[in-house]
């Protein structure tokens, strides 16, 4: 991939290159007011990975030697994941959090909960740069956003027959996604797991169809969390086995990865140990502290942490095979287990705000390192392949400074006209309403199916995360989506063999990135409008 200009690496662009550093961060701030905008006026967040690569692309064209840099398909790689990762921590990682103890009536307390998950934000991305590409995140799995980002800058700079399927796939998934069909679920189908894919889609179909025709309230009955339980219990279980499996080895990386499992085993057990200092943190500055007595206060401190890097495992995995990632759930599922435990109610508020706070980021910069994989060569020059992995998480961080400087900066503008993420009122409604035993009896019941089918899919499906994830959304004509598609492609396979795989591999990437560049201009117009 030839360099243009004298100030790259020999290995490849820097994030610290004075001309990727300015573009990096004026794309961030971009990202960060379109995150704030989308999730306050629309309660979504849309993938703009694929808009940074666009906006790196559009400016490589420009004749001015400030811009050369940008033709490097590994520049527009550091641009597409400083905006992503602005838009996810901006929103999902910031705002949303901050905006609980805020509906509460406690203001006081926006500064501590902004304080520790913009920590949080950053230690979950850092655990993650140590975990992708291991035997428990490997590079070579879907992540399906990240590869449609790469393909959208491949397409950009190759021509011929992959890149005419590409454009077809993005005109495919505009399409459809203006006539209503989640075009970027179906693009996902011809990528991702085909088992934990299924698993999704009967959850998604169970979920919608269930209540309407057979008047069962499955959410109302926590199903969809208990499964969620079992179903993550197990899935950690099965990670711990993983990361420990290797404990006798000298740390030797195996073969087909850039990272060991005990590189991954360091980079958690720091990670848990920054997460117990932050929530000791927000215990402390947010004055919960006073309203616990110390026993409670360390069983707070204790399973906040775990929330935290619980939540983000299991996003992370779900992200994985699926590209869909139940974030707001997952703090939901674990805001119960809190009110069940016996926490007061502003300490439920900071927990649930630390614990939603973790995953976003971790599945985002996941989704960015793959394409950056792909860019430079999917593996095959190790020494490169490290490189760029870290020049990406350095865009990364930096975009999460932006993020913090912002958020701080306009929140109140939002607060004071009463703009808030939607899911923070569901939040507070929960604590309000408080737990009661029926609630803990249904989760415990629904956990055990949860569980056995965790653990028969085995950790490489992850059948019952993503039948949990399916349950927890109630987005029925998805579901349908994912079965069509998966249909599509065993016809397709089992005709055209490898050859259809292929093809259906980039048109799917295209789906993913017309209905993704779709959402992000229909949501744009929506602006302003409350």
């Amino acid at each position: 991939m030839a360099k243009s200009s004298e100030n790259f690496s020999s290995k490849g662009p820097s994030a610290l290159q004075p001309s990727i550093l300015i573009l990096n961060i004026v794309v961030a701030v971009l990202g960060a007011i379109m995150g704030l905008e989308l999730i306050t006026r629309l309660g979504i967040t849309t993938n703009t990975s694929i808009v940074g690569a666009l906006i790196a692309i559009l400016i490589a064209r420009i004749p001015i030697k400030f811009f050369n840099n940008f033709k490097d398909l590994n520049s527009q790689n550091l641009v597409q994941t400083a905006i992503s990762g602005a838009t996810f921590s901006a929103a999902n990682g910031m705002l949303l959090p901050i905006g609980i103890p805020y509906l509460m009536g406690k203001p006081e307390l926006v500064l501590p909960m902004l304080i520790g998950v913009g920590l949080a934000v950053v230690t979950d991305a850092t655990i993650l740069y140590f975990s992708f590409d291991t035997e428990a995140f490997p590079a070579e799995a879907a992540w399906p956003p990240g590869i449609a980002a790469a393909e959208a800058i491949l397409a950009a700079a190759e021509k011929g027959k992959k890149g005419l399927l590409l454009i077809y796939g993005m005109i495919g998934g505009v399409i459809g996604k203006y006539f209503g069909i989640p075009t970027d679920v179906f693009g996902v189908t011809w990528i991702g797991n085909i088992f934990a894919l299924l698993a999704f889609g009967i959850g998604l179909i169970v979920r919608g169809y269930v209540p309407k025709y057979f008047g069962l309230d499955i959410n109302g009955m926590y199903i969809p969390h208990g499964v969620m339980i079992g179903a993550g219990l197990v899935a950690l279980i099965q990670i711990i086995r993983i990361v420990t499996s290797n404990s006798e080895n000298n740390g030797d990386t195996p073969a087909g990865f850039t990272r060991s499992i005990k590189e991954m085993r360091k980079g958690l057990g720091r990670g848990y140990g920054v997460y117990l200092a932050i929530a000791l943190i927000i215990a402390i500055i947010g004055g919960i502290a006073t309203e616990m007595s110390i026993g409670m206060l360390i069983l707070w401190v204790i399973f906040a942490a775990f929330a935290a890097i619980a939540s983000e495992l299991i996003v992370g995995i779900s992200a994985m095979h699926s590209g869909w990632f139940p974030a707001f759930a997952t703090a939901l599922i674990f805001l119960v287990i809190g009110m069940l435990i016996g926490f007061p109610p502003l300490a439920l508020a900071l927990l649930v705000g630390f614990t939603a706070s973790t995953g976003p980021a971790f599945a985002d910069m996941a989704y960015d390192l793959k394409a950056g994989w792909i860019l430079r060569g999917r593996g095959k020059d190790a020494e490169f392949e490290k490189y760029g992995r870290k020049q990406q998480y350095i865009a990364e961080v930096i975009s999460f400074v932006v993020a913090i400087i912002i958020v701080a900066a306009v929140h109140k503008f939002y607060f004071a006209q009463d703009l808030f993420p939607p899911v923070d009122r569901v939040y507070v409604a929960t604590i309000e309403a408080g737990a009661s035993m029926a609630v803990a009896k249904s989760l415990l019941i629904w956990a055990i199916p949860g569980a056995i089918v965790q653990f028969l899919g085995g950790p490489s499906r992850q059948l019952g995360v993503l039948f949990a994830t399916g349950l927890l959304i109630n987005y029925p004509i998805a579901g349908i989506t994912v079965i069509v598609g998966l249909t599509i492609r065993y016809v397709i396979i089992k005709k055209y063999k490898e050859e259809g795989q292929s093809a259906l591999y980039v048109l799917g990437a295209g789906a993913i990135a017309g209905a993704a560049i779709y959402s992000f201009f229909t949501s744009t117009l929506k602006l302003g409008k409350k």
